[in-house]
């Protein structure tokens, strides 16, 4: 593993957002949810995420999660990605959302 240092780690705006909607993903190539997450003054912004084998549709929105906001969006299939949606994946493939531990107020970010 490399060494990172303070300034790496600074250039990510890391920040708290809570999932407003969740559809299905059909088109992805691997099992995912669209998501639209609001960021309080950040806005409303979309992620496509990974997490099918955790988590249902109908219990995403009013979560809280943490994603990197400072990435270039991304296309997936026919769906653009503004955000990375933070996880840790465990053994069998599954994706466990990272979450603040606290109701936090959108669009705070992580230091």
């Amino acid at each position: 593993m490399s060494q990172a240092d303070y300034e790496d780690f600074a250039k990510l705006e890391i920040r708290a957002g809570k999932v407003i909607h969740a559809e299905a993903f059909p088109k992805a190539r691997k099992p995912a949810f669209k998501l639209w997450i609001d960021f309080g003054e950040y806005g409303v912004k979309k992620s496509s995420a990974q997490i099918t084998k955790l988590y249902s549709l109908e219990e995403l929105p009013g979560k809280q999660v943490l994603a990197v906001t400072n990435f270039p969006p991304r296309q997936i299939a026919d769906f653009m990605s503004d955000v990375l949606v933070l996880g840790v994946m465990l053994e069998g493939g599954e994706v466990a959302l990272i979450q603040p531990d606290r109701e936090v107020p959108p669009g705070k970010r992580v230091l």
